[in-house]
């Protein structure tokens, strides 16, 4: 589905002093820091009319911290930290492969000390976002909340053509089942918890129906639609979708859902309900929120 979908899934462990050997990106892609205080990185950006060529910046990352890798540019990473630097990239792989076997090596305690280190903030807020500090767009009680990235709030990500969004589930809530009516493709990595995930072809065929477990990475085709239930202990999920805009989501199950535009008649006969069940449904759909808590 991976090479279906054009997009791509790593992980990048480095133990303290490891050093991943400068290499080029062949595609564009995003990394999210799942662990870490002191990991380093240094980009160089491929030379074109806004950037300048042959540049190298080095900026710090740090646990919740999300990169923007173009295609194209090159990159070195390494741990400065005592304990381990965990980053998993999400990206599109629509023009080269995803690409692996990157070389990484240990550096000795007096190489660790010649180490280029982080440059100032500036560099870092125009090439590393936070994601875990923005204000959620979506905070819901008992439910959970959902901040992300664009090309709007993280210019950086224009030039990568992805954007990004972190959804944390508390226990039993629901994610209202959507999908993206601009042919994106969403690619999900579970940071942590479980989660029942449902999807569903265009067909209306359900097409999996499984439970998701932190490190399993999820791909939801173009106009596939998903729902997610997180189980007892919550689910907290990465995802990418390969458009640098908001996506534009399509929702069935809140007060912004496509159910609601139609008129009743239309419904009850699409559908094949009786009256009161769907004046019961339209009742629950103008009240709930795309995160939706649990019924107890």
């Amino acid at each position: 589905m991976l090479g279906e979908a054009k997009v791509g899934a790593g992980l990048l462990v480095l133990k303290p002093g490891g050093f991943a050997l400068p290499h080029y990106a062949d595609s564009s892609k995003l990394g999210y820091v799942l662990q870490g205080e002191h990991g380093v990185a240094g980009l160089i950006l491929p030379s074109n009319d806004k950037t300048n060529t042959n540049e190298e910046k080095v900026v710090g990352l740090g646990t919740g911290d999300v990169i923007g890798v173009p295609l194209g540019s090159v990159s070195w990473w390494y741990n400065h930290g005592n304990s381990d630097c965990v980053i998993a990239f999400l990206g599109e792989t629509s023009k080269h492969t995803f690409q692996t076997g990157v070389l990484i090596v240990k550096l000795d305690p007096e190489e660790r000390n010649k180490f280029p280190q982080p440059a100032d903030q500036n560099i870092v807020n125009k090439w590393v976002k936070n994601i875990v500090h923005f204000s959620p767009e979506i905070r819901i009680d008992r439910a959970g909340e959902a901040t992300s990235l664009t090309g709007k709030n993280f210019p950086f990500l224009e030039e990568i053509g992805l954007s990004c969004s972190l959804v944390k589930l508390e226990a039993d809530a629901m994610l209202s089942p959507f999908y993206t009516n601009d042919s994106s493709v969403r690619v999900f990595y579970a940071v942590k918890g479980t989660g029942k995930v449902q999807i569903v072809g265009i067909n209306g065929k359900l097409v999996l129906d499984k439970t998701i477990l932190a490190g399993q990475v999820l791909v939801v085709p173009r106009f596939f639609t998903v729902g997610v239930i997180a189980e007892d202990e919550g689910l907290e999920c990465f995802s990418i979708t390969t458009t640098s805009r908001h996506a534009d989501v399509v929702d069935f199950a809140s007060k912004e859902s496509v159910l609601n535009t139609f008129a009743p008649s239309v419904l009850q006969s699409a559908l094949n309900l009786p009256p009161e069940f769907l004046k019961f449904i339209k009742g629950k759909l103008t009240k709930a929120d795309i995160l939706i808590p649990p019924i107890n």
